[in-house]
């Protein structure tokens, strides 16, 4: 992120399906609006009431935008982080018009109300050997159940090694 970028957090519903495009040079890019909505507790009449409701458009390139358009549909929670930014532009009739849209660092479903699976990308310039054999370091494999330390005595101990 670079100095004077302003980051946001949006927590809302995807409001219209993602659109995904490519640019003429083969780069991804998707938009897709969040609508956030707050709501406050009314004591008086003992009721939840809405708020104005916020839209902003949202882009993510690259893989990250087919991964986004793969995975967030219209009426998803979904939860987005990026840098906020304004643009202006004028309309076929020249009034000009100012913008506000979020560059999407990371996004993906609200896991408030509901559950998700997560499924990765395999890595690109690995042949498929490669991608099938897991790594073998401690913090990649899955566990194996309880721990089989001996101790000095010769007796199996349950504690973890740490």
């Amino acid at each position: 992120m670079a100095i004077g970028d302003t980051p946001i957090t949006v927590i809302g519903n995807v409001v219209a399906e993602p659109e995904l495009r490519f640019t003429p040079s083969g780069n991804a890019v998707v938009n897709f609006r969040v609508a956030s909505t707050p709501r406050t507790f009314n004591r008086q009449s003992n009721q939840w009431e809405d708020g104005e409701a916020l839209f902003l458009t949202c882009n993510a390139w690259n893989k990250m935008a087919e991964n986004i358009a793969e995975s967030l549909q219209k009426g998803m929670r979904v939860i987005v982080n990026g840098r906020l930014k304004q643009r202006s532009y004028e309309t076929k009739t020249g009034d000009k018009r100012i913008v506000f849209e979020v560059e999407v660092d990371e996004a993906g479903p609200a896991l408030r109300y509901g559950y998700a699976a997560f499924t990765r990308n395999p890595r690109e310039g690995l042949n498929q050997q490669q991608q099938a054999k897991p790594a073998q370091d401690q913090w990649n494999s899955q566990p194996t159940g309880g721990f089989t330390n001996t101790t000095t005595q010769g007796a199996i101990d349950d504690e973890p090694p740490f």
